[in-house]
């Protein structure tokens, strides 16, 4: 019995720590990390730097997410909630659905065909993610004004620094 319970709390710390926020808050990007191409919904493959540049002058929240991933649809109503109540704000979608069709189908299903959508063609291995240290979905990241990361790291949409973060981001 001792055993058992040994092998359930090792489990339990194990799935906990999977989550754990990455030991640097990065502030902005690399060159070789926003040269990662990504598709958009015409199938047309751009550098995550073009993205980013789109929205140069606004506040952009990047939500990492999949169509295949439970905690990820879960977390859509409050997503909408946070776009809802920040219009000043730019949201993007960026998909780690495994192909295409899956991603699109997830778009209609879950009411997202009508956002700015990106899917990871490459997998959820590239440069971009490896250097957002992308452990977990769903993900947040806050990108400002300037193109810089503001917050790096929240795995919920209701997370009160992301919001806290618009805040500081839009008072101006």
């Amino acid at each position: 019995m001792k055993k058992l319970i040994s092998i359930f709390t090792i489990l339990i710390f194990s799935v906990a720590c999977s989550q754990k926020t990455p030991a640097v808050n990065k502030t902005e990007f690399t060159k070789d990390a926003v040269s990662q191409k990504i598709t958009d919904t015409n199938g047309n493959e751009l550098p995550i730097s073009d993205i980013i540049a789109k929205h140069k002058g606004k506040v952009l929240v990047i939500d990492f997410w999949a169509s295949w991933c439970q905690d990820c649809i879960k977390a859509l109503p409050k997503t909408k909630e946070l776009v809802a109540k920040n219009a000043n704000v730019d949201f993007v979608y960026f998909s780690l659905d495994r192909n295409s069709e899956a991603w699109k189908k997830g778009l209609e299903k879950h009411e997202l065909s009508s956002k700015e959508n990106y899917w990871f063609s490459a997998g959820w291995k590239n440069k971009f993610n490896d250097y957002v240290e992308l452990n977990w979905i769903p993900r947040l990241m806050v990108i400002d004004k300037n193109g810089n990361i503001a917050n790096y790291y929240a795995i919920t949409p209701d997370d009160p620094e992301v919001q806290k973060t618009i805040n500081e981001l839009t008072k101006h």
